[in-house]
C-alpha cells in the first residue's frame, strides 16, 4: 500500500480564504492536515481506500470523523454526535465534518479523479426538510471540487422510511452527487423498488454477503438497474474470495486497507496476495 506523498497541501492564502468565507472553526497542522472544533472536541479525518476490481486500482476513499485526544480519552463518532442534542447543532456538526473531510481529501490526494465517500447522520436527513447537500455543494465550489466526485452514503436505517429515502436521494442527485444505498437484508422485491431510485452504488457488508442464500440474483438485480456493488467490512481472505466470486465491483475493508490519517492506495499486487 502506498501513501500519497503530495506535499503541496492547502496553500496559505487558500486556507485563509476558506476560513474567511465560512463559519467553520478550522486549523491546519504542520503536515497540512485539517481539523475542526466542536465544543471542546478537536475533530479530524481518517480515510479507508476503496478498490475497483474493474479499474484494478483504488477508486476512492471513505471518510470517518475522529476526535483527537490531548490527554483526555478520545470520543467515539457516536459520542461526538450525541453532543449535538439540538437539530441546529447537528446541522452545524455535520457541515463541519464534511468540510474537514473535503479539505483533507482533496488537498492531500495526488489523484484528481478519485471519489470521496461521506456518510450522513440519519437524524440530519429528517431534520433538514429540503435542499439536502446544498451547503456542502457551496463549500465544494469554494475549494473547486465538483459534487460528482462525492458519494453520499445513505444509512441503512433510512431504508425503513421509503418516502424519506426517495426524498433525500432525489435531493442529493439533483445537485450532482453520487448516491450509495445500503443493502440491509430486505426482501428481494425491495431491491427492485430501490432500482427505481437509480443509486450509483449499493453497499453490502461482507458478512451479509457470506450468509446470503441467493447472492447471484441479488447482484444481477443490482447490476440490472445500472448500479455497482460495493462489498465493505472485508476482514478475511474468505470474505474477499466471496466478494470476487459474487462479481463485486468495489472492495473495502481492513484486510485491504485500514483507517489512517493519510490518503493510502491499495496496490493490485497486494490484493492478489490476500
Amino acid at each position: 500500500m502506498n501513501t500519497s506523498t503530495n506535499k503541496t497541501f492547502v496553500a496559505g492564502d487558500e486556507f485563509e480564504l476558506i476560513q474567511s468565507a465560512t463559519d467553520y472553526s478550522l486549523e491546519r497542522d504542520t503536515n497540512g492536515w485539517i481539523s475542526g472544533h466542536f465544543y471542546h472536541c478537536e475533530l479530524t479525518s481518517v480515510f479507508q481506500p476503496i478498490f475497483s476490481l474493474i479499474q484494478d486500482k483504488t477508486m476512492g476513499h471513505a471518510a470517518y470523523i475522529r476526535s483527537k485526544s490531548n490527554g483526555d480519552a478520545a470520543l467515539s463518532p457516536w459520542q461526538i454526535f450525541s453532543l449535538a442534542s439540538k437539530d441546529e447543532q447537528l446541522v452545524d456538526l455535520d457541515r463541519l465534518c464534511r468540510a474537514v473531510h473535503a479539505t483533507n481529501y482533496y488537498f492531500n490526494n495526488t489523484s484528481k479523479l478519485d471519489s470521496l465517500f461521506v456518510d450522513v447522520h440519519p437524524r440530519l436527513l429528517e431534520s433538514v426538510k429540503d435542499d439536502h447537500g446544498r451547503a456542502f455543494e457551496n463549500f465544494l465550489d469554494l475549494i473547486g471540487v465538483r459534487t460528482s466526485r462525492v458519494v453520499i452514503e445513505i444509512p441503512a436505517i433510512v431504508n425503513r422510511n421509503w418516502k424519506l429515502l426517495q426524498h433525500v436521494t432525489a435531493n442529493y442527485r439533483s445537485r450532482g452527487y453520487q448516491i450509495a444505498a445500503d443493502y440491509s437484508g430486505a426482501r428481494s422485491d425491495w431491491m427492485t423498488e430501490l432500482g427505481s431510485l437509480y443509486p450509483d452504488i449499493v453497499r453490502i457488508e461482507a458478512s451479509d454477503l457470506m450468509r446470503h442464500e441467493a447472492i447471484v440474483p441479488l447482484v444481477d438485480t443490482i447490476h440490472s438497474f445500472g448500479a455497482s456493488l460495493l462489498v465493505r467490512d472485508i476482514e478475511t481472505s474468505e470474505q474477499l474470495a466471496a466478494a470476487r466470486q459474487a462479481d463485486a465491483d468495489y472492495l473495502q475493508g481492513n484486510l485491504l486497507g485500514k483507517l489512517t490519517y493519510a490518503i493510502e492506495f491499495i496496490e493490485s499486487q497486494h490484493l492478489l496476495k490476500k
